[in-house]
């Protein structure tokens, strides 16, 4: 898990600056490949596609984190040979890392580093669950890659800018059947299957990292985890990851919430059969036991023969709401 903590303090002039903690969550685990500009290596996307990328997510997220409070940050280190991306905060600001080195690997496409970003967007604003069990600021890694594709990059594609978007050409049949299964209009089932392809252009990276078989669209990640993980699944769970993400049939409107996982995402308890969150990095929460309430002492009055009680609760719109 690339994740860091520095702390810097400095005295100036007898005055003590604040403490700063940085807090750093990164896409892809630590590893020591590097891509350098002019290198034969570089085959993935240009600066001008990179750049491309970084404007759409700054117009889609800089007025929303403006409206929390916050600054959203865009760090666009091309010149960076790091092939990684990984978001910060630092104070007030909502810091996103977005290296070169992993827009030149080959396997990286417009849509991948779209997909990237919001991976990246979604430590910050993905919601629960999060690392350490909710005492993080940070969602964690399986969430911020379900948050990436369920909310994220349906805004990214949404607008013309994203039209022209370099994308994967590998067969989709796959994704296409669950897309079609899950949605209804072809605008919709189109944007599931390119979220879908975007998930594939990068866990063919994160397969080769991490030494993990290349995923595979039609073998699902068996595995099913007895608590909920924080760092970063395998490929092939990451790629389910993205896959329920896009066909999770929620509204990008129905927000996800910092504390409750189940807000704003497909779920058993809520009645959704497809869109989960893979078991394979997420166990969902036992919903908390109802206790019926105490039953009242049993009182014998005298009644006059009026309407049974029963059936006259039925016509107070108040007593109704409440059976």
């Amino acid at each position: 898990m690339f994740r860091s903590i520095l702390v810097s303090v400095a005295v100036v002039a007898l005055s003590i600056v604040p403490r700063v903690i940085v807090l750093e969550e990164g896409f892809l685990p630590q590893n020591n490949m590097k891509i350098p500009v002019g290198s034969l290596q570089a085959k993935g996307i240009t600066e001008a596609q990179f750049n491309q990328v970084m404007d759409r997510v700054e117009a889609i997220y800089a007025p929303e984190i403006k409206a929390r409070g916050a600054r959203l940050v865009v760090r666009r280190l091309w010149t960076n040979d790091t092939v990684n991306a990984s978001a910060q905060r630092v104070g007030n600001d909502y810091v996103l890392n977005m290296y070169g080195g992993l827009a030149r690997h080959a396997s990286v496409t417009q849509d991948g580093m779209a997909l990237v970003v919001c991976h990246e967007m979604g430590h910050h604003i993905g919601g629960a669950p999060k690392y350490d069990g909710g005492s993080d600021w940070a969602s964690n890694e399986g969430q911020s890659d379900y948050f990436a594709n369920l909310k994220c990059l349906r805004r990214m594609f949404a607008g013309r800018a994203a039209d022209e978007f370099t994308r994967g050409k590998g067969d989709d049949t796959g994704p296409r059947a669950a897309c079609e299964a899950a949605w209804q209009s072809t605008a919709d089932r189109d944007l599931c299957v390119r979220g879908a392809m975007a998930g594939m252009s990068v866990s063919s990276l994160l397969a080769e990292l991490g030494g993990d078989p290349m995923p595979r669209f039609d073998t699902p990640d068996p595995e099913e985890v007895a608590e909920t993980r924080d760092y970063h699944p395998a490929a092939q769970c990451r790629l389910d990851t993205y896959v329920a993400g896009s066909i999770c049939g929620r509204a990008v409107g129905d927000q996800v919430d910092e504390l409750d996982a189940a807000k704003g995402t497909c779920t058993a308890a809520g009645g959704q059969t497809a869109g989960l969150r893979p078991r394979c990095w997420y166990q969902p929460v036992a919903p908390a036991a109802v206790e019926p309430p105490a039953e009242a002492p049993v009182v014998q009055r005298a009644h006059p023969k009026t309407t049974p009680a029963l059936a006259s609760s039925l016509k107070n719109p108040e007593l109704w709401l409440g059976l």
